[in-house]
């Protein structure tokens, strides 16, 4: 599967999830009341908002360079996961107020065992969706799915907070669903502190892991023909890995020759990172030794 297909099934099912997932709690908060269940009916909310705003970004990011961007549309996945921390900080906030009204004015929760029945529903559709997102990110090293794949992570435990959240005022700690609440609210701030700061990583042009810059210059350097490399620099922008690296070579190469050594790193590189963008700069290993190369 393509990337751009990949990422487009995960942000459908992304959706498809979210609205199962508000139809389900908006019935069972109806119901019983429960602070902690409004709580996780609004972070559904704020998924379908975000995934919703994620699928058209990622539609837009996935186009092929144009002239008038030559370098791709892939940083529109940065700016989707700024708008979704920003959405999550927002609502967070709200949630927490809220909770700290109901602390002094707890209620008794009705429909418990309908309540538990549809947090357990919640906890399956996630990890179905999880599953999906995993493969897609494992494929792809999307941005804007491994975004939404850290906030639904979170869901599998506040869904299990609010199962807890249910069951202890029947033991009499009526303040329990309250404080649930409030839980799920501060992690939703760390949540959205965690995909506001990948997304500035990605628009900042941050290099990319420490692995792959000693992959990306072991395969230069193990070319028979180069004696050296410097000057890696790396960044990634939606589907595509750019990279740019000097290369040291003999002084008397003829310059046909300096090409062909070029090409076939260039191939070494591009087989190995298949969405890559490739630019060598050859040097003369004596300028390299004298310190001259201007990097």
């Amino acid at each position: 599967m393509t990337y751009e297909k990949a990422v487009k099934v995960a942000g459908v099912a992304s959706i498809t999830a979210a609205i199962i997932l508000i139809a389900s709690k908006m019935i069972a908060w109806m119901l019983t009341g429960s602070s902690s269940i409004l709580a996780s009916l609004t972070d559904s909310m704020l998924d379908v908002m975000t995934s919703t705003l994620n699928f058209l970004v990622i539609t837009y990011a996935v186009r092929p360079a144009d002239n008038e961007h030559r370098f791709g549309h892939g940083k529109a996945e940065g700016i989707a996961g700024l708008a979704q921390a920003a959405f999550i900080a927002g609502s967070s906030v709200l949630l927490i107020v809220h909770s700290l009204q109901r602390l002094n004015t707890p209620e008794t929760i009705q429909h418990v065992p309908f309540g538990i029945a549809v947090s357990v529903f919640a906890i399956l559709v996630t990890f179905g969706l999880l599953l999906i997102q995993h493969w897609v990110i494992k494929h792809t090293n999307s941005v804007a799915i491994k975004a939404d794949h850290v906030h639904y992570k979170g869901d599998l435990l506040m869904n299990l907070a609010v199962i807890i959240g249910l069951l202890l005022p029947g033991y009499g700690f009526l303040s329990a669903d309250s404080l649930i609440a409030i839980f799920i609210g501060v992690y939703l701030l760390v949540s959205a502190f965690q995909v506001a700061k990948e997304s500035a990583d990605t628009l900042m042009d941050r290099e990319v892991d420490e692995v792959t810059q000693v992959q990306i210059e072991s395969l230069a350097s193990s070319h028979p023909d180069v004696h050296g490399v410097h000057a890696l620099r790396t960044r990634q922008s939606g589907k595509t890995l750019f990279i740019q690296l000097h290369i040291e070579l003999d002084d008397h190469l003829p310059l046909v020759e300096a090409h062909r050594i070029t090409e076939e790193i260039e191939v070494r590189l591009e087989t190995a990172f298949p969405h890559s963008d490739v630019l060598l700069h050859q040097d003369p290993v004596s300028i390299v030794k004298q310190g001259l190369d201007r990097t």
